[in-house]
């Protein structure tokens, strides 16, 4: 009897997979602090054979070389992959036996990648599920702007073929379990629910239900803002990663911290935003540990550059810097923990700022000078904006401060947390801020004057 056991990465938008039978398994996508893949597999009591990449990912660093190398496991990967390592490379219509009567069975899916390539588990030579990466995912694919821009468009046509190819070569039956499409950037839209077959698929898809030219048309309009740091995820992964550090990092005292931030270093405070504002050290950056620290630190940060962490334990020290070590960010220069207090010396002050609601923004005079700053997305911006807001989005705003107006700045986004970056790197600079920390839902019902209409060039 088979298993599939789902390792959800919540704070990249992915998952991985640990599937097999009574005695050895095969990892599907593993993400870079393989420790969690070898606990699922002790909790199992099997061995981990094979470990599978459907791609060269680009928007998180892979565990699969050290995991295949702790293991000893056969590592497959695409056979048209460029990469710089030793591995086992995959064909079309490859087999692997995994366990008694369970094998796995590529299928070349190009779309997302050029290279990509699916697996479908099988059990005594029926079809139970398919990893299918980034390709067919649920209610969407994958993107195919990641690799190459002169590949766009012709990526997009491959994703549709290869949708079909899995929808015409496997039961309706069938399980997806994608890698994308939890909140990643890799996927084109947002999955639609949390689990899919084959037959669901092709009653909803897109790519299932349009044919070729709208569905690709549809597709590359709807692309949205790319991470600055997917840049790096993709050599990384072709040469090969090195194993992950999770190490604490060195302790800072509150004159080190002070010495990082005259340095010009990011000194990057993990509390909810909620603390931040009440009281911080001056010059540091609010990200919160619970947010999606890894993607929106590593969109922002200028790569390469030294980061100390400020927590409020050592464990929400230690799942900060996993989360980081997904992306790259794989040493912080140093770390303190406890209260805000204990980072700043005798002389020193902590800063704060306040936090309101769009209902607080409407209240203010009409003739009180004020800024009202957007940093979301342009594709949430189209949707509709505060009349005169200025619009930068969060992923922007660090290289463009210069162009917010002097003034009281109202800083909102979609929900609270993208607001409370933008807030604490505003205050970094010595702006005066407010973080409007509301769901963008309440500001029409505020009474707050609204624009919509096609979207905007600034």
């Amino acid at each position: 009897m088979f298993f599939i056991d789902t390792l959800e990465l919540e704070g990249l938008g992915n998952r991985s997979y640990l599937a097999g039978g009574a005695h050895t398994a095969v990892a599907v996508d593993p993400p870079r602090d393989v420790d969690q893949v070898l606990a699922m597999a002790a909790r199992r009591g099997v061995r981990i054979s094979h470990v599978v990449e459907t791609h060269v990912h680009n928007d998180y660093v892979t565990g699969g070389l050290d995991l295949a190398r702790l293991t000893g496991a056969a590592y497959l990967v695409p056979a048209a992959a460029r990469v710089s390592f030793d591995r086992t490379p995959v064909h079309d219509g490859d087999t692997f036996a995994v366990d008694d009567g369970i094998t796995l069975r590529a299928l070349v899916t190009p779309g997302h990648t050029p290279h990509h390539t699916s697996y479908v588990l099988e059990e005594r030579g029926s079809s139970v599920a398919v990893f299918t990466g980034g390709s067919l995912l649920i209610g969407t694919v994958g993107r195919p702007d990641l690799v190459e821009p002169r590949l766009t468009e012709e990526l997009a046509r491959a994703q549709h073929a290869s949708a079909r190819r899995l929808a015409a070569e496997l039961p309706d039956g069938t399980k997806v379990l994608p890698t994308h499409g939890f909140g990643s950037f890799c996927s084109s839209a947002q999955a639609d629910g949390d689990a899919t077959t084959i037959g669901k698929e092709k009653a909803g898809n897109d790519a299932l239900v349009q044919e070729v030219d709208s569905f690709v048309s549809a597709l590359l309009a709807g692309l949205d803002d790319v991470p600055a740091y997917y840049a790096h995820m993709g050599p990384a992964n072709a040469a090969g990663p090195a194993p992950v550090d999770l190490t604490a990092p060195p302790v800072a005292d509150a004159a080190d911290i002070a010495a990082r931030l005259a340095a010009g270093e990011w000194v990057v405070d993990l509390r909810n935003r909620i603390a931040f504002a009440r009281g911080h050290v001056a010059g540091s950056f609010n990200f919160e540990a619970d947010g999606k620290i890894a993607t929106y630190l590593a969109w922002l940060i200028p790569w390469g550059k030294p980061v100390t962490l400020l927590a409020e334990s050592p464990e929400q020290l230690a799942k900060a810097q996993r989360e980081l070590a997904r992306v790259g960010i794989d040493r912080p220069a140093a770390a303190a923990t406890g209260e805000p207090v204990d980072w700043i010396s005798a002389h020193e002050q902590l800063r704060g700022f306040p936090r309101a609601t769009f209902a607080d923004l409407a209240a203010l005079d009409p003739y009180e000078h004020r800024i009202v700053l957007d940093v979301r997305r342009d594709s949430e911006r189209a949707d509709g904006w505060i009349k005169d807001s200025v619009h930068i989005p969060i992923h922007q705003l660090h290289r463009r401060q210069h162009e917010v107006p002097a003034g009281v700045v109202w800083v909102h986004c979609a929900g609270g947390m993208r607001a409370g970056i933008a807030a604490s790197l505003l205050d970094a600079a010595g702006r005066d801020v407010v973080a409007v920390d509301d769901s963008f839902d309440a500001a029409r019902s505020a009474g707050l004057p609204m624009v919509t209409g096609p979207r905007p060039g600034s």
